[in-house]
């Protein structure tokens, strides 16, 4: 059963459609709004598979509930009504996410092609939001220690939010996969994350990946190129090590952070943009911003929700899951038995002083399983993994 909902100001025409994909298939559940503010409402509080919503409206026009749905419930489409003078802001919804318009007064057949196809389409969505689910055990978060369980609550309630999220610790500790987390239980979860990595991009090419360049704007920019914000759009953008940014590419961030908009390099035309910011660092930022490496007003917009990922030292209790989760997973990308770890190989790595963390057990993890017997032991430990 398939529910619609159509917002339709003009109680003619929204009659008429109602009627229309009632009597065409009884598997259609058709409801209607009569203006833009009860149709998002609900939207809301309802789980629609599709919406035809008009676009001149009374309280709140077409174009600004697609807006406010898409940053709840993405994955409806929207089917927008225009009239003859609208069609050129049809076409602009089209980029802003609708599936498709129609014209005043609609043609049936063009109305239910268009409506089977983005009910099509809705099932399709769902069924990659699904898949999506199950890739994303790549980033799972796996530990049991009373640490881990307390960074998981707080995801939980941060994720659903557009908060931004400051997230610190260690090299090697898994703040990647916070972040990962973050944006898989977020309402934007079936849009981009793009991840950049401050430390690794030049000083003088941060503001151009960030933010993009036109044309000219210095001697290898050829052509325009859209920058790490607008390919973000209605998505996440994850700022890792933030902390190694230059203070002019801050000074930019904070501005979009600031107004939603951004500039590319050589260009004054502003672009809006809706981005979710989550940012990573192993640094000390009070410390960088006393020092005057990293600025203030910035630590402030990016801090609202932090979350420091403990050491791998901190949280022995969870060395025991985590080898049995490298060598499943190890194993499984090799196409090899996972093989057993003896109660001494596991003790004596619980043991060790983990300075490189996640990252380091697992390529300990790996050395053994490829030089070790068929049961990893604590020979194999002192001869393979010694520190």
């Amino acid at each position: 059963m398939s529910r619609i909902l159509v917002i339709e100001d003009e109680a003619a025409i929204r009659r008429v459609l109602v009627k229309i994909l009632s009597e065409e298939n009884e598997n259609y559940t058709v409801e209607e709004a009569e203006d833009g503010l009860r149709g998002l409402e609900a939207i809301k509080n309802n789980d629609f598979d599709l919406v035809l919503c008009d676009i001149k409206m009374p309280k709140m026009d077409g174009v600004e509930v697609l807006e406010a749905a898409r940053k709840f419930k993405p994955e409806i489409p929207f089917i927008m009504i225009s009239g003859h003078g609208d069609l050129e802001t049809a076409v602009s919804t089209m980029r802003a996410g609708a599936f498709d318009y129609i014209s005043k007064p609609p043609d049936l057949n063009r109305l239910l092609t268009t409506v089977r196809n983005a009910l099509d389409r809705k099932e399709l969505v769902v069924e990659n939001i699904i898949l999506k689910k199950k890739v994303s055990k790549n980033y799972e978060m796996v530990g049991q220690s009373e640490e881990i369980a307390k960074i998981k609550e707080m995801i939980e309630k941060v994720a659903p939010t557009d908060a931004r999220v400051l997230i610190t610790g260690d090299n090697g500790t898994g703040k990647e996969l916070v972040a990962h987390w973050i944006h898989e239980k977020s309402q934007r979860s079936n849009t981009s994350f793009i991840e950049v990595n401050c430390a690794a991009i030049p000083s003088e090419l941060i503001e151009s990946e960030l933010f993009g360049h036109v044309k000219g704007a210095f001697t290898s920019a050829v052509k325009d190129r859209a920058g790490k914000f607008e390919t973000a759009n209605n998505g996440t953008i994850f700022l890792d090590e933030i902390g190694d940014m230059s203070l002019s590419a801050q000074a930019k961030v904070l501005r979009a952070l600031q107004e939603n908009k951004i500039s590319r390099v050589g260009s004054d035309k502003d672009i809006k943009v809706d981005v979710r910011v989550i940012a990573a660092t192993n640094k000390d930022l009070k410390k960088e911003i006393q020092e005057g490496r990293f600025r203030e007003d910035l630590y402030h917009r990016l801090a609202v929700i932090l979350i420091k990922v403990p050491s791998l030292n901190d949280r022995r209790d969870d060395i025991p899951i985590l080898i049995n989760h490298f060598t499943e997973k190890i194993a499984s990308e090799q196409g090899i038995a996972p093989k057993l770890f003896s109660q001494g190989a596991t003790k004596l790595l619980q043991g060790y002083d983990w300075t490189g963390n996640i990252r380091e057990l697992r390529n300990v993890v790996e050395r053994l399983i490829i030089l070790g017997g068929k049961e990893v032991t604590e020979k194999d430990v002192k001869l393979f993994a010694s520190k």
